[in-house]
């Protein structure tokens, strides 16, 4: 009988090769900037409208697509993701017959939600994001999701690529610039919210679906959908939990981005704690950074820069979530859980995302300066914001609203997110006017 050599899990395994493809695009970024020696910039649409004439800064879709530079990203980012994801696959043991039609097609819908997304009008308001998933959703309850198609739908696959992408734009030099203030707002609200919505949602509303709190706790509380893929892994809840948690999220990020800042205004608070306020209650950073603009320059920066450091804490709840569940919540008490059990069920990509952070903070940025960082991330950022998409489009195309409907428990779900979302504000209220509003501490003042 023929052995089938089986490939190792430090090559066979998904949250390896996240690892592998993301620090192969960082490298690969790297090099291009520092050594200016060609472009690594990946394909994007620069903001169009219909109506030229009501968006000055717009350029025709017409003029964007007759240019080489456009095709030539095209081709550059199509075959670079294409190229590295179909390794992956066929290291998992799948075959390339079947994955590269299916991926072709995915990457032609993900294009079309970047075009969607980037119209005036609608990049003002929503971000891709949403767009991928409302997309992938009028997909996959419409018409339904053709049988050729399903080999490409690798929801976590992307998005752990993406994190580790990410992972070399969250600065531990971030923490500096705003100090303990910032620590204050993003690092000790965060885990008393977790804890909170933990212990409302399986005690108080009594959901038996663990997986989905914690996912959902921590969407809430650190960065949305981000937070909700490194938790859900660590957490082995299944695909319907994380589309209802980035569901839920994403509706309610656009909700809070457009009226967050005017409540903000409304009350009289200035741009500092208005804008550390954002950082630390609305999900996405896309979102964070257009609330923060609307109220002004020094309310984007503290937004960015409350938000930028809780971030940070995406691979230190993954890491003591796996433990926690590990431990306590799938540990029969029958026997005592090892440090071997609690690896096998820790994301590996979470290492990754970690790795990539302090490369870029303590390595790259005091050997090349934050200028060349800067540059490098975003070159990055399109890498990123692509494994991203073909995620949520992911999510939408596999989520059905009945589905849905059968997981949400009696509205208990968005009851937990309604109440916990609120006590995340509330204390989140408190904290930035306790360290920021000049009555017990200086304020301090931004660059």
């Amino acid at each position: 009988m023929k052995t089938v050599k089986k490939t190792p899990d430090f090559w066979g395994k998904e949250d390896w090769q996240a690892i592998w493809i993301g620090f192969i695009i960082i490298v690969i970024a790297c090099i291009a900037v520092l050594t200016k020696a060609f472009d690594f910039s990946a394909v994007k649409f620069s903001t169009w409208s219909v109506g030229e004439a009501a968006a000055t800064s717009a350029i025709p879709l017409g003029t964007q697509l007759a240019s080489w530079v456009f095709w030539r990203k095209f081709i550059l980012t199509f075959l670079t993701l294409g190229i590295l994801f179909s390794i992956g696959v066929k290291l998992q043991g799948e075959t390339l017959k079947k994955y590269i039609p299916a991926f072709i097609g995915l990457f032609c819908i993900a294009l079309f939600v970047r075009l969607v997304s980037a119209e005036f009008t609608l990049n003002r308001y929503l971000e891709w994001a949403f767009w991928a998933l409302l997309i992938g959703l009028l997909i996959s309850n419409t018409v339904g999701i053709p049988n050729w198609l399903k080999p490409a739908i690798k929801t976590e696959f992307y998005i752990k690529t993406g994190l580790v992408v990410m992972g070399f734009s969250v600065l531990f030099s971030n923490i500096a610039k705003f100090g303990l203030y910032g620590l204050g707002i993003a690092w000790i609200v965060t885990p008393i919210v977790i804890i909170f919505m933990w212990w409302f949602g399986t005690k108080v509303l009594k959901i038996d679906n663990k997986p989905l709190v914690i996912t959902l706790s921590t969407a809430t509380s650190v960065c949305g959908t981000s937070a909700a893929i490194a938790t859900a892994a660590a957490s082995n809840a299944k695909k319907n939990d994380l589309s209802i948690a980035v569901s839920i999220s994403i509706i309610f990020t656009v909700i809070m981005m457009v009226f967050e800042p005017i409540i903000i205004k409304a009350s009289g608070m200035n741009q500092l704690m208005g804008g550390s306020l954002i950082g630390g209650t609305i999900d996405s950073t896309g979102a964070v950074v257009v609330a923060g603009t609307a109220l002004g320059p020094e309310a984007q920066q503290a937004a960015v820069l409350v938000k930028s450091i809780q971030n940070i804490l995406i691979g230190f709840i993954a890491f003591f979530v796996a433990i926690f569940f590990a431990t306590r919540v799938e540990n029969s008490g029958v026997q005592k859980v090892g440090a071997e059990e609690i690896w096998t069920r820790f994301p590996k990509f979470i290492l990754g995302f970690f790795a990539a952070s302090l490369i870029a903070s303590f390595f790259v940025q005091p050997v090349f300066g934050g200028d060349s960082v800067n540059s490098i991330n975003k070159v990055l950022d399109q890498y990123k914001n692509w494994a991203f998409v073909l995620a949520f489009t992911s999510i939408g195309l596999d989520t059905n609203f009945k589905e849905i409907g059968k997981q949400m428990q009696g509205g208990k779900v968005l009851w937990l997110y309604i109440i916990g979302q609120t006590f995340n504000i509330g204390l989140t209220l408190f904290a930035v006017w306790f360290l920021l509003s000049g009555v017990v501490f200086p304020v301090p003042v931004l660059d």
